[in-house]
């Protein structure tokens, strides 16, 4: 008797974990806008395109930057730790963990893709509207081939990279320009992705790196893809939350902060590839 109970705890826990796994997409892109809370963006008719996108997958209503100014949340993003920087400081020249390294070490691929940048492996400060302070791969200088500039983004989106990062420039991720312009420019370089992602086992990102300071750093957050289940989700997230989602997906190790956080759930359609 007792045999069986235990066989079928087992069966039932190894029941609730396939229900958790989570999908593993072929590519998945993820644009980093600017400095607006949930807020400014969810129900502003300046943002038409954003809200559709928004309804069309998953929406984070409690989504959050993990501090202020910018250049930290992208460095959480990116290597699970903000690495004791509290500013936007250039240049730096950071080594140890990062996303890039660790999709490489499983045989996988990364890029970081910023508009405006001049060339790849660009290492100043500035050029025009691009910004270093929101391009993190730029810090580790072994990862200069794989900081390109946003032109090199692919028109055949079955040659992007496993995970791509993409800044658009300071006057197009409503840093500098107006909410609707970054409205206008991702739904005129993104839209065409977000489409052929519903079909080809891909997921499109969009979140914001901090607030405005007017909403506590809560920030608005949507998944648009093929393994996506439209609504809305109020699960707490952050950037640590974001890369830890990422190594599981990808099987490679969580890195830093993103160690504790939990699981993305509730977003997942049952169907389609998982690890």
């Amino acid at each position: 008797m007792m045999r069986i109970i235990l066989l079928a705890l087992l069966l039932a826990t190894q029941v609730a974990l396939a229900a958790e796994a989570l999908p593993r997409p072929d590519h998945i892109v993820i644009v980093v806008e600017e400095n607006k809370s949930f807020s400014q963006i969810i129900g502003n008719k300046q943002a038409p395109y954003i809200n559709a996108l928004a309804r069309r997958g998953a929406l984070f209503t409690n989504s959050y930057g993990v501090t202020h100014p910018s250049q930290p949340n992208y460095l959480a993003l990116f290597s699970g730790t903000t690495r004791g920087i509290g500013s936007n400081a250039c240049p730096l020249n950071l080594a140890g963990d990062n996303l890039a390294a660790a999709l490489i070490a499983r045989n996988l691929s990364f890029v970081s893709y910023s508009e405006s940048m001049p060339e790849t492996g660009y290492a100043g400060c500035m050029y025009g509207a691009y910004m270093r302070k929101h391009n993190p791969a730029a810090n580790w200088k072994e990862l200069a081939a794989f900081n390109q500039p946003f032109s090199a983004f692919p028109h055949d989106y079955a040659k992007l990279p496993t995970v791509s990062l993409v800044m658009p420039d300071q006057l197009n991720d409503m840093h500098d320009g107006s909410i609707a312009r970054g409205d206008a420019w991702l739904e005129k370089n993104l839209e065409q992705y977000a489409q052929w992602a519903m079909s080809h086992n891909s997921l499109l990102i969009v979140t914001w790196d901090e607030d405005d300071g007017s909403e506590g750093n809560r920030v608005a957050t949507m998944f648009v893809g093929e393994m996506i289940k439209p609504g809305n989700s109020m699960q707490r997230i952050n950037h640590y939350s974001l890369l830890r989602m990422l190594a599981e997906m990808y099987g490679f190790p969580f890195l830093g902060e993103s160690a504790g956080q939990k699981s993305l759930t509730g977003v997942w359609l049952k169907s389609g590839k998982t690890h």
